[in-house]
């Protein structure tokens, strides 16, 4: 089944108050009633707008869904803790802290079962979330880079690559981790797992 995508539309501006409201009626109502249960009139009702409100945002419940559990990454952070090694882990930590969260667990999954069958739905993940978050990637790169950590990349293409390598790495082992192994992704195995990533196994003895 294929998802609508959201038309253009003229009029009063959105208001973001709203926008705040409905995605967290969604996670909301993800605890509490689960994917199969969850209908855009329970969240409209839950957040004091009328269910038009909605349907002019969304086209459906898989897109409000995508959003609301965006929304939840968008509070990921870069702090500079001092080394490139210390970055990773501390976004890693943050990460799973976010995934550890039944709206975003049980959102998360439930969007990406979906996706299978729907092609454009597959896309807003991508623009939702996955394009949205590798500016982590390119803000710890362009940190280590400025400390010597790393050695510039003068190629375009080739940087581009790097980034989407990296953020596939770091994304898929902590939802294989926290998600499908449902195993903890602690300080331990953040500090493992960014051992193995910058050093590779053979030069990482006992990392994992």
């Amino acid at each position: 089944m294929q998802s609508r995508t959201p038309a253009s539309r003229t009029g009063r501006p959105r208001s973001a108050a709203a926008d705040a409201a409905i995605l967290a009626a969604t996670r909301q109502a993800l605890v509490e009633l689960g994917w199969s249960k969850l209908t855009l009139g329970d969240v409209a009702v839950r957040a004091g707008v009328a269910k038009t409100t909605l349907y002019r945002r969304w086209a459906g419940k898989n897109e409000l869904v995508v959003d609301a559990v965006a929304e939840l990454f968008d509070e990921l952070s870069l702090p500079d803790r001092g080394s490139l090694a210390a970055d990773i882990e501390g976004v890693v930590l943050q990460f799973a802290a976010i995934l550890a969260r039944p709206e975003a667990r049980s959102g998360l999954m439930a969007v990406v079962a979906e996706a299978t069958r729907d092609d454009l739905l597959r896309e807003r993940i991508r623009a939702s979330i996955v394009e949205r978050q590798k500016r982590l990637v390119l803000a710890g790169r362009a940190r280590a880079q400025e400390r010597g950590e790393l050695p510039p990349q003068p190629d375009a293409e080739a940087a581009a690559r790097t980034v989407d390598l990296i953020f596939d790495m770091v994304a898929g082992a902590v939802v294989h981790r926290t998600l499908v192994s449902a195993e903890p992704a602690d300080e331990e195995w953040a500090h493992g797992f960014t051992r193995v990533l910058l050093s590779g196994l053979a030069a990482a003895p006992g990392a994992v």
